[in-house]
């Protein structure tokens, strides 16, 4: 009897590593998990601790944030985020990408609005820690619950969403205490 491929032990155990157990998750999988968890805890410092010092993370609003801005911006919702209510599914990795889907429930504060969001995330990994973490999200379909009429008809705009990444950024800045100089640079907006 010949010896089987690597393609058809992964194939048998349905694109497992013949190393990992069938039901034992990826520990990169395990590491989203752990994230997600801690976020629905909010627990700011847990979720930190899955993060690698040079993380970059961007999604919708908060355009390129690093490192210890990454982490601050997640401190800054799970503390100031009183109805906020998490979940997810759907967490798949490897040993250099993973990806989940996410929901968040909350109040968002600057109309009074309650805004149900739902985000993909991607992730990349090194040294076991997340080093770039991209959610993505229907910006029109948030702005719209959010800023009500106004997100309903401008949402889709430019203009909304610039506005709306100018103050999440004041806000962020605020929140981490930052010196004037920096706060204008953190509110720079890229297109």
């Amino acid at each position: 009897m010949g010896k089987r491929s690597p393609r058809s032990r992964e194939k048998k155990s349905g694109g497992r590593k013949p190393s990992q157990k069938k039901g034992q998750m990826h520990p990169n999988a395990e590491l989203i998990r752990d994230f997600y968890t801690s976020f629905k805890n909010r627990d700011a410092r847990g979720m930190a601790a899955c993060y690698h010092p040079a993380v970059k993370f961007s999604d919708e609003v908060f355009l390129d944030l690093e490192g210890a801005r990454a982490t601050g911006m997640w401190r800054m919702l799970c503390e100031r985020g009183k109805d906020l209510k998490i979940e997810f599914r759907d967490i798949k990795a490897d040993d250099s990408v993973g990806s989940a889907h996410w929901e968040a429930w909350y109040t968002f504060s600057a109309t009074g609005r309650l805004v149900h969001n739902k985000i993909d995330a991607r992730f990349e990994f090194r040294d076991g820690k997340i080093i770039r973490h991209r959610d993505s999200f229907n910006f029109w379909a948030w702005a719209s619950q959010a800023l009500g009429l106004t997100g309903r008809l401008l949402g889709w705009s430019g203009f909304v969403k610039n506005r709306v990444r100018k103050q999440a950024a004041k806000s962020l800045a605020s929140f981490l205490g930052e010196t004037r100089g920096n706060a204008r640079n953190a509110g720079r907006v890229r297109t």
